[in-house]
C-alpha cells in the first residue's frame, strides 16, 4: 500500500508540474499574441494554435490529476448517505466503470485517432495532429491507473463508520 501511495504522489507531482508549465506557457504565448496584435498590428498565426492545443493538453492532464486526487465531480449527496458494504460496492462499481470508460473511449479511441491523424498537419505549426491527440490516450492511461489505485483504496476503506464521523 505504501508503494502505491508513493507512486500516486510521484505521478501527481509530475502532473502538477506539467500543468504549471503549460499554464505559464499559455500566459506567455497569450501575452505575446496581444502584444503582436495591438502594438505591432501583426498578429501571430502560430500563437493562437499553440494556445488552443496547450489548453487542450492542460484540460486532459487536469482531468487525470483530479481523478488521482479523487476529487472528480459526482453526485455525492446520495452516495454519502450510504454506509457499510453497500457503500463499498457502490464505490468499487464507480471505479470499475471509470476504468472501462477511460479504457474504451480515451485509451482505445484516443490511440485510434492518434494513428489516423499522423499524416494530417496542423494549419499554422505544420506538425502532425497526432502530436496534439496523443494526450488523449496518455490521460486515459493515467485515469485507468488512478481508477485501479482508487479501487484498491476502496477495498481497504471501512465505510461502516464514515457517516458517524461526518456528523
Amino acid at each position: 500500500m505504501e508503494a502505491m501511495h508513493n507512486l500516486r504522489k510521484g505521478i501527481m507531482r509530475v502532473l502538477g508540474i506539467a500543468m504549471i508549465v503549460l499554464f505559464v506557457l499559455m500566459t506567455v504565448i497569450g501575452t505575446y499574441q496581444i502584444v503582436t496584435r495591438y502594438c505591432f498590428n501583426r498578429p501571430s498565426t502560430v500563437s493562437e494554435e499553440l494556445l488552443t492545443y496547450s489548453f487542450t493538453w492542460m484540460a486532459l492532464l487536469a482531468s487525470a490529476y483530479v481523478f488521482g486526487k479523487r476529487d472528480h465531480m459526482r453526485m455525492g449527496f446520495l452516495a454519502d448517505q450510504i454506509t457499510g458494504p453497500t457503500r463499498k460496492i457502490l464505490e468499487a462499481a464507480s471505479d470499475i466503470m471509470t476504468f472501462l470508460l477511460a479504457g474504451v473511449v480515451m485509451l482505445y479511441g484516443g490511440s485510434s485517432i492518434t494513428k489516423l491523424t499522423m499524416i494530417q498537419k496542423t494549419a499554422s505549426l505544420q506538425v502532425p495532429m497526432a502530436y496534439i491527440y496523443v494526450m488523449v490516450p496518455i490521460s486515459g492511461a493515467l485515469i485507468m491507473l488512478f481508477s485501479i489505485m482508487n479501487l484498491i483504496d476502496t477495498c481497504h476503506n471501512d465505510y461502516s463508520k464514515q457517516k458517524k464521523e461526518e456528523e
